[in-house]
């Protein structure tokens, strides 16, 4: 691997405006990267031609030469996942056949953003139809491959963004979350991810006043990574009136350092019992808890007072609701429904079937959900529990069918180990929690109060230093056939 690689995005960064790294040899073993590593796991798609790319990484340089940076991402090659809207490049929405070749005319907020930072976005990062189900394969680019086992999956739907990450394909990278979409993926491929809360990082919805579970962020290799890219989409934007202010902090040295002792943090691991595991992960994520108190925190078992199944309920009802009013006039033509995908048209029966008194209803139950987390940390300062209930599984099935010996009724209910933290609204960072048996990630949601995502890069940046599960790299980076080093 080129050693430019070897390289966090911060440190990336201050080398490219020092002028000891140019923004053509990031490029150029950027590429170089691509080229060896994502035949194995297709994780990036629709990679734009060399020689276009080298000319914008020129003027880059030429820029840094005048003295004009545009911001933290100057020169940072970037590849924004298939969901978002990049001008000039086409956005299939997750591979969506009849939108194959669908140009974007504008940038979503997010990507304005980061393009307005100094980003040169040399492609896109696969996803699953629609965004849809956390596993990411699609029938137009294929499926992408776990960076630790291309036999298994790199989970979704921001699965090709973790990827690229793990094997340093990109310096940092985009996603998006709704049902786990950035937790998943983070913790099957051993790198960080934060989902903020929610208007924290401006969307381009069709309805600017839908109060929405689904949020963008940044996923990164280290935790200052993530904050640096958080500090470039975050903030208020006003065609997003719901969207908040920022917390950027400094551009480039964002400090992030904290003392830990005295901390309480609650551990839910299974729930109370009310969630099945596969083996191993729950004891695998047990392990990585002695950190916390290595941390000077105390760490003790405990839930927030509220039954769990109205909180999937009103999931299921939100979710059909929203996932399938945004795709009800897809579902309309009879021409585009053929080729959606079956847990779309899921969502978008299940919706037929409301009424509006139903999600009323749901809403209400997330606003009791909300108050009871709310007084939850009023005894915590942070909350964990496992960022999914299985490892990374065969990337050929569509999604777990059941989890030690317990049926899933849904393709989203393997994942109901992160669904009450995105109801609840609150930030969540993921870390890595270690390596299973087979030699597979898993990782941690690390969830703090609303709005304190600060606290909740603290934390993770603190774990982070004292276990360096990141430098456990994939086993095509060093050399082995497979599981960590």
């Amino acid at each position: 691997m080129n050693p430019i690689l070897a390289l966090n995005a911060v440190e990336l960064a201050r080398a490219l405006r020092a002028r000891r790294v140019s923004c053509v040899e990031l490029m150029e073993a950027t590429l170089e990267q691509i080229a060896r590593e994502n035949p194995r796991v297709n994780a990036i798609i629709r990679l734009r031609e060399r020689e276009e790319l080298l000319g914008e990484a020129r003027a880059c340089d030429a820029e840094l030469a005048r003295g004009e940076p545009r911001g933290p991402l100057h020169g940072f090659p970037q590849a924004i996942k298939d969901l978002e809207p990049v001008q000039g490049l086409p956005t299939s929405m997750g591979g969506f056949g009849p939108l194959r070749d669908f140009v974007a005319r504008a940038d979503g907020i997010m990507v304005e953003r980061m393009r307005r930072a100094g980003a040169i976005f040399i492609g896109r990062t696969n996803a699953p139809q629609f965004g849809l189900g956390s596993h990411t394969y699609n029938t137009v680019h294929g499926a992408t491959g776990n960076a630790y086992d291309a036999s298994r999956s790199a989970g979704g739907s921001s699965g090709g963004a973790a990827v690229a990450l793990a094997l340093r394909m990109l310096p940092v990278a985009d996603g998006g979350d709704f049902g786990g979409s950035l937790r998943n993926p983070a913790g099957w491929n051993n790198v960080f991810s934060l989902r903020p809360s929610i208007g924290r990082v401006p969307t381009s919805a069709r309805d600017v006043w839908l109060p929405t579970p689904a949020v963008l962020g940044p996923m990164a290799r280290s935790v200052p990574d993530l904050a640096l890219l958080y500090g470039v989409q975050a903030g208020y934007d006003a065609r997003a009136p719901l969207s908040l202010d920022g917390e950027p902090g400094r551009e480039l040295a964002l400090d992030l350092g904290r003392d830990f002792a005295g901390c309480r943090i609650a551990w839910s691991g299974d729930l109370g019992g009310a969630l099945p595991f596969e083996p191993g992960v729950l004891d695998t994520c047990r392990a990585a808890l002695e950190s916390f108190r290595e941390l000077g925190a105390s760490v003790e078992e405990a839930n927030p007072d509220f039954p769990l199944d109205e909180v999937w309920r009103a999931w299921l009802v939100l979710r059909a609701w929203q996932a399938g009013s945004a795709l009800l006039d897809v579902y309309k033509s009879a021409a585009l429904r053929a080729h959606m995908k079956p847990e779309a048209i899921f969502e978008v029966e299940s919706g037929a079937k409301l009424s509006a008194y139903d999600v009323s209803t749901a809403s209400l139950v997330r606003s009791q959900w909300y108050e009871a987390v709310r007084a939850f940390f009023e005894r915590y300062d942070f909350w964990l529990l496992p960022s999914a209930q299985v490892f990374p599984f065969d990337v050929g099935l569509d999604w777990p069918r059941e989890i030690a010996g317990r049926r899933m009724e849904t393709y989203h209910e393997w994942m109901r180990v992160v669904l009450p933290v995105t109801l609840s609204g609150c930030p969540v960072v993921t870390v890595p929690a270690g390596f299973g048996a087979g030699g597979l990630p898993i990782g941690l949601q690390v969830v703090a109060p609303n709005r304190a995502e600060r606290a909740a890069l603290e934390l993770a940046h603190a774990y982070d230093r004292r276990t360096g599960w990141v430098s456990k790299r994939p086993p095509t980076m060093i050399g082995g056939t497979g599981g960590a080093r």
